[in-house]
C-alpha cells in the first residue's frame, strides 16, 4: 500500500477512535448521572454499550499502531446531563452519527484496498446499528412511563 493511502487510512481510523472515546465517556457519564433514577435497566444498558464502545476503540487503536500510526486522544464535544429521556436521545444521536461516519469510512477503505480495516469498520458499524435499536427501544420505554 502506498504511504499516502496509509495516511488516509490512519486519518479515518483516528476519526473512529475519537468518536469511540467520546461515546465511552458520554455513555459512562450518563450511567453515573442516572444513578437513583427510576430505570436501573436503562442505566445497566448504558454501561454495557459503553463497554462495547471500548472494544471498538481498542480494535481501531491497535489497527492504527499496526499501520505505523499513533491513535489520537482527541475527544469530541460530549452531551451530558438532563433528564433520562434527554440522555438517551443524546446517546441515540451519537449512534446515528457513528453509523453514518462508518458507512463513509467503509467506502474509503474499500477504495484504498484495505480489506482488513474495512471489515473491522463493517463489524463495528453492525454493532452500532444494534446500539441504535437498543437506544430506540429505551426511548420508547421511557416515553411510556
Amino acid at each position: 500500500m502506498q504511504p499516502e493511502g496509509v495516511k488516509k487510512i490512519i486519518t479515518a481510523l483516528n476519526q473512529d477512535v475519537s468518536l469511540e472515546l467520546g461515546a465511552v465517556i458520554q455513555y459512562l457519564w450518563h450511567h453515573y448521572m442516572a444513578e437513583g433514577m427510576e430505570s436501573p435497566a436503562i442505566i445497566e444498558l448504558q454501561e454495557k454499550v459503553s463497554r462495547d464502545e471500548m472494544k471498538h476503540l481498542e480494535a481501531f487503536a491497535e489497527r492504527i499502531v499496526a499501520l505505523g500510526g499513533e491513535p489520537t486522544t482527541r475527544i469530541p464535544a460530549l452531551k451530558k446531563g438532563g433528564s433520562l429521556e434527554q440522555m438517551v436521545r443524546d446517546d441515540l444521536e451519537l449512534e446515528h452519527g457513528a453509523v453514518k461516519m462508518y458507512r463513509e469510512h467503509i467506502r474509503q477503505l474499500a477504495a484504498l484496498g484495505d480489506t482488513t480495516s474495512r471489515l473491522m469498520v463493517e463489524k463495528t458499524q453492525a454493532s452500532e446499528e444494534e446500539h441504535v435499536k437498543t437506544f430506540e427501544t429505551l426511548l420508547g420505554l421511557i416515553k411510556k412511563k
